[in-house]
């Protein structure tokens, strides 16, 4: 007779598998961060307005070298100069099925997980597009990449011909400053400071910097903090990034530099026709209400209010490698 062995008799079956945890544990997931720094901006566009946004601009008159009349001179006239954005928006979403007979018998029903999960995934989904737009080389087409740990370059063409062999410090977060305040004369984004995006990578390189300033020595009586701000560099308040999909650690070949953006005011805009929200359909593929799903959906667009390096128009700095 074949003595009892737990391994042996107890694979299968309620002997090991009997008794359940009473709390549903859920996977941990990285913050949003860059999805609060789009905005509309006034656009006004909406449902039953067509597929494409057209987002006009007044461009600045000329600087003449002198504005002084002689007597019988005529007042010299400029002409004023247009440009267009042009947004195209699309549909998002994602759904997760569950069927009555699940929700009837187990004992974690997935009705009350799946919204929640959902919500997540619609937060990441956007925080990444969001995030895309921001980085987008047909339109963002100021880079910088670091080419020593004192100086870098800048290119205008929106590809860095560059591979970087260090990462970010305060000496190239002044160039970048620089660039914005006195080259392309950007508005801050909030008072005066900029706002830097940057992943794990950058952040952790800037932190490393004596001259890293902490949230609490320059947040003052009614400021809002960030999520995810972990301090600043000349003029620029740094927010990190974590999720690799968003912000990686490594940008083209360099292993040295994390990808990061700088920037102003008035840099990517949110086009909503349909704010995202969630769906239910009780009666998922018409099987008489026995199998169920939830989605988010919306329709929308992301990208940069301009699309130049000019001038007065240009508000987004990349921090990138070749």
């Amino acid at each position: 007779m074949q003595a009892h062995n737990w391994t042996e008799i107890g694979q299968t079956g309620i002997l090991q598998n009997h008794f359940i945890s009473d709390k549903l544990l859920k996977s941990a997931l990285a913050k949003c961060v860059v999805l609060p720094f789009c905005q509309d901006y006034g656009i006004g566009f909406g449902k039953n307005q067509g597929e494409f946004v057209n987002l006009m601009h007044v461009k600045a008159l000329p600087l003449p070298t002198t504005a002084r009349l002689s007597e019988d001179e005529r007042i010299p006239i400029d002409k004023l100069q247009f440009g267009n954005r042009v947004f195209r928006v699309a549909p998002y979403g994602r759904g997760v099925e569950y069927t009555e007979l699940a929700e009837d018998l187990s004992k974690f029903q997935p009705s009350n997980v799946v919204q929640k999960r959902l919500m997540e995934q619609a937060e990441q989904v956007l925080d990444t597009e969001a995030a895309n737009a921001f980085k987008d080389p047909t339109a963002v087409k100021i880079c910088f990449t670091p080419t020593s740990l004192t100086g870098g370059t800048f290119v205008t063409n929106g590809t860095q011909a560059q591979v970087a062999p260090v990462g970010l410090t305060f000496k190239h977060c002044k160039q970048i400053s620089g660039y914005l305040r006195d080259t392309i004369h950007a508005a801050p984004y909030e008072r005066n400071y900029y706002t830097g995006i940057g992943s794990y990578a950058v952040i952790s390189a800037l932190q490393d910097d004596r001259n890293w300033i902490l949230p609490h020595l320059y947040l003052q009586k009614g400021s809002f903090w960030w999520e995810g701000e972990m301090g600043m560099t000349d003029r620029i308040r740094w927010v990190e990034c974590n999720r690799t999909q968003a912000f990686s650690n490594t940008s083209g070949s360099s292993t040295a530099l994390g990808e990061a953006v700088v920037f102003g005011d008035e840099a990517v805009a949110l086009i909503e026709v349909v704010t995202w929200h969630l769906r239910a359909n009780e009666n998922y593929q018409n099987d008489f209400g026995r199998t169920k799903a939830v989605a988010w959906y919306g329709i929308m667009a992301f990208g940069s209010v301009w699309d130049t390096a000019n001038d007065g128009e240009a508000k987004i700095i990349r921090i990138c490698s070749a």
